[in-house]
């Protein structure tokens, strides 16, 4: 798997300089700057401590089977902000040469928020997936087909990867933060449910 985030600390610096804190104990493999500088802090075939309470298609502890990725955004707390074209221009670049390491499905390359809804926003509803998926990067739907029925939306939730135990709303936010730019408001309405149903589609291609 690859898992992106976002740093949610004030600057880039702050970020590397907690990520390389024993006492800590939060890692990733990669820092992207906004300016585009990448950084290596643990190399791929070790584990970093970058998803904690994590599951996605029916694994959890995702640490064990991920590559972490920090972008550098303030994230919702400081200030969040849109994700520089330079920096997005890096970040594609270096999933691209993650993915041509590692045999990661597309619909692997997943959101912390996706991982751990009840806990993480990161990246986003800002961050670039369409345009990361353009560019081979990840899943992004073709265009929508009719609304899911409601009662479709657990399930088509649970085929694309979210854990199912955890309130509705809470995992149609995490949905929509990846896969509905700009919104983030748990609501399965219909351009929601028609939007389930073209990413449900797409990851089975």
């Amino acid at each position: 798997m690859l898992v992106l985030h976002y740093t949610g600390m004030r600057t880039g610096a702050e970020a590397i300089a907690r990520l390389r804190d024993p006492a800590a104990k939060v890692s990733s493999h990669y820092v992207v700057e906004e300016d585009g500088a990448v950084f290596r802090l643990v190399p791929e075939a070790r584990r970093a401590f970058h998803a904690g309470i994590s599951h996605w298609r029916g694994h959890s502890g995702l640490n064990a089977r991920s590559i972490g990725i920090e972008i550098v955004n303030p994230g919702h707390e400081w200030g969040y902000r849109d994700f520089p074209a330079l920096q997005m221009a890096a970040v594609c670049d270096l999933c691209l040469d993650i993915l041509a390491r590692h045999p990661i499905p597309a619909r692997n390359v997943v959101a912390h928020s996706d991982v751990a809804p009840d806990r993480k926003e990161d990246p986003g509803e800002l961050f670039d997936w369409e345009g990361l998926a353009r560019n081979g990067v990840g899943v992004w739907p073709g265009r929508d087909p009719a609304p899911a029925d409601a009662d479709a939306v657990l399930p088509l939730l649970r085929e694309i990867g979210y854990r199912d135990d955890l309130p509705l709303p809470v995992l149609v936010t995490a949905f929509q933060r990846h896969w509905l730019p700009g919104r983030a408001d748990g609501i399965a309405d219909a351009p929601t449910r028609a939007r389930l149903a073209a990413v449900a589609a797409a990851c089975r291609a």
